[in-house]
């Protein structure tokens, strides 16, 4: 069964569909880095039941996260919620039955796994609706330099000059007026489900009105696609060959995103989650970050979005 038993049925009960049921089937713990998460299966019904990690109230509103998960589920691209409570951050949704839950390994071996990502994505961001909260990158690490000021946690050395040095790309990309779209914002492989034929996404934690290029980007950076597989992905999600604008901007947001997921490792630290070592993970991409900014390419990069 599970160590954590009785805090997922107590969890449960809180559904009001759910209130009266004494026992399951079967819990199953699943992936998470910050959260509880387990597969429920009770009297031919199964759900997946989320509880809330430590600290994440900090940088997380639930109650966003509840309103835009619920348009996921509209778009098509997500399972129902089943029932969300914005104060605890509980949140109960359908199971995706007969899936594989992606990983990196999973993205290379399973072939067309970039095609069916970016056709899910696509169909996320042409879907119309409107997601709460706008994902503004430079802001979101403002805000989460701001938690850090009240941690005890080091950020790694030359990291503000980093920040310096994306100034060019920050005016860049305000400058190029992009489009916004309801956006998944956390892209990793894990949140995205696979049957073979379709790809649903899970997980609205950290989701908003973005540039949907910013999912692309971050889904390569986490999946580890090479050239061939961003190719791949774009052709599927715009139907058709990207311009070298759409590229350029691909290749700054998969920088970018480490940038940003850099200080949200090293929160993780701070609030002592055992899950994974969490220093060599912001130290990975901050290092990562660099190195692209560094390579001769970025620049023209940069300046295709520029030209448009």
């Amino acid at each position: 069964m599970t160590e954590h038993k009785q805090q997922v049925m107590e969890a449960l009960r809180k559904a009001p569909e759910f209130q009266g049921v004494e026992a399951a089937d079967s819990i199953t713990r699943l992936g998470g880095l910050t959260n509880l998460v387990h597969r429920v299966d009770l009297g031919g019904k199964s759900v997946v039941v989320r509880i809330p990690g430590v600290g994440t109230e900090a940088y997380i509103d639930r109650a966003i996260e509840s309103h835009n998960a619920r348009a996921a589920a509209l778009a098509g691209v997500s399972p129902d919620v089943v029932y969300a409570d914005a104060d605890s951050g509980l949140m109960i949704t359908e199971t995706v039955l007969n899936v594989e839950t992606m990983t990196p390994d999973l993205f290379k071996s399973r072939a067309g796994s970039p095609e069916r990502a970016g056709a899910a994505l696509a169909k996320l961001h042409n879907s119309g609706e409107v997601f709460q909260f706008r994902f503004e990158l430079f802001e979101v690490i403002d805000d989460y330099l701001n938690v850090l000021s009240t941690k005890k946690v080091s950020l790694p050395e030359g990291y503000h000059d980093v920040v310096a040095a994306a100034e060019p790309v920050k005016r860049v990309l305000a400058q190029a007026d992009l489009r916004l779209a309801p956006c998944h914002c956390d892209p990793l492989c894990e949140n995205f489900l696979d049957d073979g034929e379709i790809m649903w996404i899970v997980d609205w934690e950290y989701s908003g009105m973005n540039d949907p290029l910013w999912d692309l980007g971050d889904l390569s950076v986490e999946s580890g696609m090479d050239a061939g597989q961003d190719m791949e992905m774009m052709a599927a999600y715009f139907g058709r060959l990207p311009t070298e604008a759409e590229q350029g901007r691909l290749v700054i947001y998969k920088a970018m995103c480490d940038l940003l997921w850099t200080l949200w490792g090293l929160i993780q630290l701070a609030n002592e989650n055992p899950a994974y070592d969490f220093w060599a993970y912001a130290t990975g991409r901050f290092a990562r970050c660099k190195a692209l900014m560094q390579d001769v390419d970025f620049k023209h990069h940069v300046e295709a979005v520029r030209l448009g």
